[in-house]
């Protein structure tokens, strides 16, 4: 599916860990799918969502080796950028994570995200887990299985 039908309908996405990697590491097989996605936040097309689980998870390697600018650079992202709005779990995420953990079975990082994702009316999530498409309480888009709209091809 195109990125640009995909995200069809959608004005607020959940920015799960791996498509924040992709960008900011620049990966090439994912950068014409996460690339636009992040232009659209920059430009106010489209609202972003973090959680401080997506912030831990892609400063991990950065701290393991030691990339003191990598680590400033997904701190920068997702806690100062205009177009995404970074926001911290509360008792009612707790709850709902509860809640999708006992009925989907994830795993504590994911139900939280998840759970993020709806306690913040997202109408996406944003990932590489095709694990998650089984959630039904909203879109769950897979980086993987996007592709880059014709008009971003050229970007």
């Amino acid at each position: 599916m195109r990125m640009d039908e995909a995200l069809q309908g959608v004005s607020r996405v959940f920015l799960d860990t791996a498509p924040v990697i992709y960008y900011v590491e620049a990966r090439a097989e994912f950068v014409p799918v996460v690339r636009p996605i992040f232009h659209m936040l920059d430009s106010g097309l489209l609202e972003g969502i973090a959680s401080p689980v997506t912030l831990a998870e892609c400063l991990v390697q950065p701290k393991r080796l030691g990339l003191v600018d990598l680590e400033q650079g997904f701190s920068n992202l997702l806690t100062n950028s205009e177009g995404i709005v970074f926001v911290e779990i509360g008792e009612q995420v707790g709850r709902l994570a509860a809640q999708m953990r006992s009925q989907y079975a994830l795993r504590l990082p994911d139900a939280l995200q998840i759970a993020t994702a709806i306690a913040t009316n997202c109408q996406a999530f944003l990932t590489n887990d095709t694990q998650l498409t089984r959630i039904t309480e909203l879109r769950v888009l897979v980086v993987g299985d996007l592709e880059a709209s014709e008009s971003d091809e050229h970007s």
